[in-house]
């Protein structure tokens, strides 16, 4: 009960405009933004997977914080910056891993604007690829609230259709993602693993915690099944949980799973020494880098993820 209160009062933090001008411009909150942010621009998320990526062996997926989206001047910012960022990761020789909600494409204004925008960010990305073998490039769709389940399907399915690098973020909480996978894995799809961070009713959602690991633990087993490994489907685990990890790992050793045929995802800032552990076991990790401005709301669904990062909120405020 706690949980969900403190989860609740921080995303309140987070929507509020006069709390993230007064988080944004104190100095005393800089340790937040250093924890969970590259830097305020495209030039410091590719510095921060430049480090990443030289220093400890572990790849990024780039993210413009662009959020709450309600005016055409942001949806346009935001895909520049998805172009942008593409581009720059051409350059330095990174995965030209680019991450987007539709949110930030527009589909809160027009729905119609997603596809238009998407096909933009995706075609810079396809030609930045270019022959690019090492590494996995492409345009991934984040996944929001229930709602957009089905249009974010559809927008990732239409391009993938057409030949796009395109991948597509599922979320284990929710009852319809078992028919969701099923379905990209006969497709061949890159699909990203995550819990979930959004609220549904019992309708739509798993309510507890062991009932969203059990359905973790289930959507595993399918995304490193031998079945799946035949359609040329690749699987990304994106949790903190050392033990979904090693279920992984073992369901991944069980079907002939390669590392490097499949890699886990975790969130800059968060329990980074469990990502350095995994690399040492000789497996590929990624980490979601987020970059740009207005970083607070990000950093506070980060905080609210758990009561006992309570101490750096606190310490943020009181340095």
């Amino acid at each position: 009960m706690f949980r969900k209160i403190w989860q609740k009062n921080l995303i309140a933090l987070a929507r509020s405009e006069r709390i993230k001008q007064f988080m944004q411009s104190s100095r005393a909150t800089s340790f937040l933004r250093g924890k969970y942010v590259a830097g305020e621009n495209e030039a410091a998320g590719v510095q921060r997977a430049l480090l990443l990526l030289q220093n400890e062996v572990i790849r990024s997926s780039l993210f413009y914080m662009g959020e709450y989206v309600d005016t055409l001047d942001l949806v346009t910012e935001n895909v520049e910056s998805k172009i942008t960022i593409a581009t720059a990761l051409q350059n330095e020789g990174l995965d030209i891993h680019v991450s987007v909600d539709p949110t930030q494409i527009g589909h809160h204004i027009d729905p119609e604007l997603v596809a238009d925008h998407a096909y933009r960010i995706a075609s810079t990305i396809k030609t930045a690829i270019g022959n690019k073998k090492v590494g996995v490039n492409c345009l991934m769709f984040d996944m929001e609230d229930a709602s957009l389940n089905d249009p974010t399907i559809a927008i990732h399915n239409r391009l993938q259709d057409e030949d796009f690098p395109v991948a597509l973020t599922l979320q284990a909480y929710l009852h319809r993602t078992e028919n969701d996978l099923e379905e990209q894995i006969a497709r061949g799809s890159q699909i990203r693993l995550v819990k979930g961070a959004f609220a549904a009713g019992a309708d739509l959602a798993f309510q507890s915690t062991a009932e969203i690991k059990n359905n973790s633990r289930k959507l595993i087993t399918m995304m490193l099944s031998k079945t799946a490994k035949e359609t040329g489907f690749y699987p990304i685990i994106a949790t903190h949980d050392s033990r979904l990890h090693d279920f992984a790992i073992a369901q991944a050793r069980l079907n002939d799973w390669e590392p490097g045929s499949y890699e886990f995802e975790m969130l800059l800032g968060v329990r980074e020494d469990i990502a350095s552990d995994l690399v040492k076991k000789g497996e590929c990790v990624r980490l979601y880098v987020p970059f740009g401005r207005n970083w607070w709301p990000h950093a506070a669904r980060r905080i609210g993820e758990n009561p006992a990062n309570a101490s750096l909120l606190i310490r943020s405020l009181t340095n």
